[in-house]
């Protein structure tokens, strides 16, 4: 089996991930933000160079400081920003450089989120984050692929983690009723996909895979 990275390896999603890998007999680094801050681009720089090249690489480090746009700070904005996107491109940039310096083809995914396509008020921070990897993800796909790299957006649609646990049960509520199946989309079936994609679908490459089963 090949090695994966994980950015922001404490969420709900990416131990999922890491514990789905692992277990099909992946090699899995998954750092936590204490290990690895992506909003840091020498840290991301010097995280990979000091590691063999992985065969996929899956950003799903994410924060959000969601706040009415008039009252956000700079400061917020620029955290949202450098960790979603500015975070997610150079962990993409450094593990497809380790891909090219070992000759090996692999994947890069990029998890993205519905807010891209239906923020909530006071998401304009994480929504323009978010809706900025989408781009990335399809101009990468064209610079990469003739060099054996994929590069994918998945979205894996509302799930119960630790980033939405602290949201109003009239919020959650909301959102469940909103959903063709009447349930929400698991970690554990997102990291079940991420897996398929890699070993499955390989002929795949800038494409926005959308795992919600919610009405737009």
């Amino acid at each position: 089996m090949g090695r994966v990275f994980i950015s922001g390896g404490k969420g709900g999603l990416a131990r999922a991930v890491a514990a789905h890998f692992s277990a099909a007999g992946w090699a899995v680094d998954a750092p936590s933000r204490a290990e690895l801050d992506v909003g840091d681009c020498s840290a991301v720089e010097e995280w990979f160079a000091g590691r063999p090249a992985y065969d996929m690489a899956v950003c799903a480090a994410g924060v959000t400081k969601d706040r009415p746009f008039l009252k956000q700070t700079e400061d917020e904005w620029d955290a949202v920003m450098g960790v979603n996107a500015r975070g997610a491109a150079w962990c993409a940039r450094c593990a497809a450089a380790g891909m090219l310096r070992e000759g090996r083809e692999g994947q890069v995914v990029m998890i993205g989120s519905y807010a891209a396509y239906r923020p909530a008020p006071s998401q304009a921070a994480y929504a323009a984050s978010k809706s900025a990897l989408e781009g990335l993800v399809k101009s990468l796909a064209r610079e990469w692929g003739k060099k054996g790299i994929r590069v994918n957006l998945v979205l894996p649609g509302f799930m119960l983690t630790d980033m939405t646990e602290g949201l109003r049960g009239s919020v959650k509520e909301a959102a469940l009723s909103r959903h063709v199946l009447g349930r929400f989309n698991t970690p554990e079936q997102t990291a079940a996909f991420l897996l398929f994609l890699q070993e499955a679908l390989t002929a795949a490459s800038g494409q926005v895979f959308d795992l919600d089963s919610r009405i737009l």
